[in-house]
């Protein structure tokens, strides 16, 4: 064993090679490239300084004697070193904030959330209701124990003790008091990603060379552009086409505007997913951004989206979301995987939920990448989707970013949400929105009234209800409909009225299980062939579905909109040798959507069509609607703001309560594997006996069905489901999964006797 010859050779890491030999991280090492690297990655923002120091001074607490004595022994190192009998983890991280505190007095206080946090993630600054130690009082303990005291008694070099970067006054946080926050947790990504990588260069070389790789924007704009043009050239010349076309144009034309916040107002089917894209590029080169990242609701449009970017750009694209097929090698490298740690791609396509919750994040895991979104391109898809309980801290972020960090964010959409300021009645602001937007399409009015491919029809008494049977009836007239309901319930309870060969598509069918039925659609449709759907919102963005006529419960004007975009989408629609369009028709369902947003935007809807006979689509009812849409709600109802900025001035941040209050997806129910197709139940077999393997859950994320808590405890106490795994459950019985209506709840189910347990 190799024992330090001299008593400056404080250890940060130690490794056993696999020839047994022992190889040594030294502090002062670690310490001076985690300052170096980090302060590489805020040079971005102005906020080297900051980095370096906290870089610098972050695992200050391992020169402590009880930590080089665990380090040692925990190891196996040296077994013989002597640590005091029943300690657990050494803290390290204490010794560093206390002194940050005490060398900078009032801005040592920020550091010190970046320092203590760098393992456990940022804390509160007291106590509030997410738990944890909060920074006060571990500074206290800190203290009150010594650990600074016992750190500084070994030698030092004065140059970690007092780092340049420290020498001249430091920098202001950017935002000012509303914006410490975010200025907080970049920086915070900026030391946890250096400390990882570093220490991954030591714990993992191979790891370290795979990350490797160069790209750069003009490259993949030259990819972009030559795809392009091959698409055009070997496109049909339709009114559809030539839209897109002149949309695309408008895309880079307005991509040499200055940075900033942009809107992309363009009807479903005219081409964003495209033109979206050639801006950001344009963009990126002319402004030299190093990023672009596009966030998109749902799963279902990520990975059609994330295919079609892959065709261009190859292994460029980082799709950051669960549903990855392990033995997809183009999808899923090794690198990909080190890159979704950090964001460190090109291009990023990522869920609306993975962006927004990591910029009010807590966690170490989920802040790693934040440096890694300054200076990029945002696309913000379905950008009308945002929640509006949560939409003032959304803005003010999305704000802070466009100001401070060299962001520029485009709002992507067909139905353009109302995002400015708004006031109260009294004169007081109720939204702090965005104001400076620039729509990117020279002439929106023309681009809508050239993309207009159907007619919508509404009831004239929007109070009077439709029952289901009727509807059903009145649906056989048509041989190819697509029918979008508001529920899973209400899909299940048509469709149990439809002719046979009637298909349904509803969330209680797992990914694969949708995907194979809409492929099957888009197969019929093609082909001609008659089909009817009956289906929920799931089908009413990114679906490229193409049908001459499209029923919609009422429901938000955004999802009427959508729906109507899977109606007559190329335009190609003709009836006796000529050109029509294609019919929409909104009918008054049984029953109203439960209090939430589904109810708001049913409410809004029938607010802005009061009177309006004709027209029902038009683009300029979007600000009217979403005015009313967002009126329904407190922009900040889980009071996320004052826990970051109530406070801030005297450097006192609520990080970990705002990330615990900050859920867009607060009651996303339980997961349940089912057995869908050859080899669901093989695969749920294999789980059963080999557990969660990281390979077979990534096959087993396929065929996942999410359920709520209500329906989750009926299926179990009816003995369809079981636990497979702790914490992972699955349908055990034969007849719980239907073919076409995917998971059959409780209720349904209880109509026959489950079948017996086939594991």
């Amino acid at each position: 064993m190799n024992t330090s010859e001299h008593s400056t050779d404080y250890l940060a890491h130690v490794l056993q090679a696999k020839d047994d030999q022992w190889r040594e991280h030294l502090l002062e090492e670690h310490l001076r490239e985690v300052a170096d690297l980090a302060a590489k990655f805020a040079a971005h923002f102005g906020g080297e300084q900051w980095a370096n120091a906290a870089g610098i001074w972050h695992d200050l607490g391992k020169y402590r004697k009880v930590f080089q004595s665990y380090i040692k022994k925990a190891s196996g190192y040296d077994p013989e070193a002597h640590i005091e009998q029943g300690l657990g983890r050494v803290d390290h991280s204490t010794a560093g904030a206390i002194y940050a505190c005490q060398q900078l007095k009032g801005a040592g206080q920020f550091l010190a959330y970046l320092i203590a946090g760098h393992h456990a993630g940022l804390p509160d600054w007291d106590k509030a209701e997410a738990g944890g130690a909060a920074l006060s009082h571990r500074l206290k303990k800190g203290r009150d124990k010594g650990y600074l005291e016992e750190t500084l008694t070994a030698f030092i070099p004065p140059d970690i003790l007092k780092p340049d970067s420290t020498k001249s006054p430091l920098s202001k946080p950017l935002g000012g008091e509303d914006g410490l926050h975010l200025w907080l947790r970049i920086l915070f990504s900026c030391l946890t990603d250096a400390d990882f990588l570093d220490t991954e260069r030591f714990m993992a070389p191979e790891k370290a060379i795979s990350r490797q790789a160069e790209w750069s924007m003009s490259g993949l704009k030259k990819q972009f552009d030559t795809f392009i043009a091959k698409k055009i050239s070997g496109s049909t010349r339709t009114d559809v086409n030539i839209v897109r076309e002149n949309v695309l144009n408008d895309c880079r034309q307005s991509a040499l505007e200055m940075p900033g916040i942009f809107t992309l107002t363009v009807p479903t089917g005219g081409g964003k997913t495209l033109s979206g894209m050639a801006f950001a590029l344009e963009h990126a080169v002319k402004h030299g951004k190093t990023r672009i990242i596009v966030a998109i609701p749902y799963t279902s449009i990520i990975e059609q989206t994330a295919e079609q970017y892959r065709e261009i750009f190859g292994d460029a694209v980082l799709e950051h979301h669960s549903n990855l097929d392990p033995d997809d090698i183009e999808k899923e490298t090794a690198r990909s995987r080190l890159a979704a740690e950090n964001w460190d791609a090109p291009i990023i396509v990522t869920t609306n939920v993975q962006l927004l919750e990591s910029l009010f994040a807590a966690r170490t895991s989920r802040c790693r990448k934040l440096h890694n979104i300054v200076n990029s391109v945002i696309l913000l898809d379905e950008a009308q989707l945002l929640p509006p309980d949560f939409l003032q801290p959304i803005l003010d972020v999305l704000r802070l970013l466009t100001e401070h960090y060299g962001v520029s964010l485009v709002l992507s959409t067909a139905t353009q949400p109302a995002l400015g300021s708004q006031k109260d009645s009294f004169g007081t602001t109720r939204l702090r929105g965005l104001d400076a937007k620039r729509e990117i399409i020279t002439d929106v009015d023309a681009l809508f009234e050239r993309m207009r491919r159907t007619e919508v029809i509404r009831p004239l008494d929007l109070s009077i209800r439709r029952d289901w049977a009727s509807l059903a009836k009145e649906l056989e007239a048509y041989p190819c409909v697509l029918v979008i309901v508001n529920s899973r319930r209400d899909a299940y309870e048509l469709f149990s009225l439809m002719p046979p060969g009637t298909v349904h598509l509803s969330a209680l069918m797992c990914g694969e299980h949708r995907s194979a039925v809409i492929t099957e659609i888009k197969k019929r449709l093609k082909a001609g062939i008659a089909v009817r759907v009956v289906s929920t919102q799931l089908v009413e963005a990114g679906v490229d579905l193409d049908f001459p006529v499209v029923y919609r419960a009422l429901a938000g004007l955004d999802s009427i909109a959508q729906a109507a975009g899977r109606c007559n989408r190329e335009g190609n629609l003709e009836r006796d040798g000529k050109l029509v369009k294609g019919k929409v028709v909104v009918f008054v369902p049984p029953r109203s959507p439960a209090k939430g947003l589904l109810l708001y935007g049913e409410q809004a809807t029938r607010s802005v069509w009061h009177g309006q006979e004709s027209d029902l689509l038009s683009h300029r009812l979007y600000e009217r609607y979403f005015n009313q849409y967002f009126s329904q709600e407190n922009p900040d109802k889980h009071q996320i703001m004052p826990l970051l900025t109530q406070a801030s001035r005297y450097g006192m941040v609520q990080f970990r309560s705002a990330a615990q209050r900050f859920s867009l997806i607060p009651d996303s129910g339980v997961s349940v594997l089912v057995p869908f197709g050859k080899e669901g139940f093989k695969l749920m077999d294999q789980l059963r006996y080999m557990g969660p393997e990281r390979w077979l859950m990534r096959k087993l994320q396929r065929l996942t069905v999410n359920i709520y808590e209500n329906d989750f405890k009926a299926l179990r106490k009816l003995g369809a489901i079981e636990e497979l795994q702790p914490d992972i459950w699955g349908v055990c019985v034969t007849n719980a999964y239907d073919q076409q209506l995917g998971l059959l709840t409780a209720d349904v189910l209880n109509k026959s006797q489950p079948d017996s347990c086939v594991f």
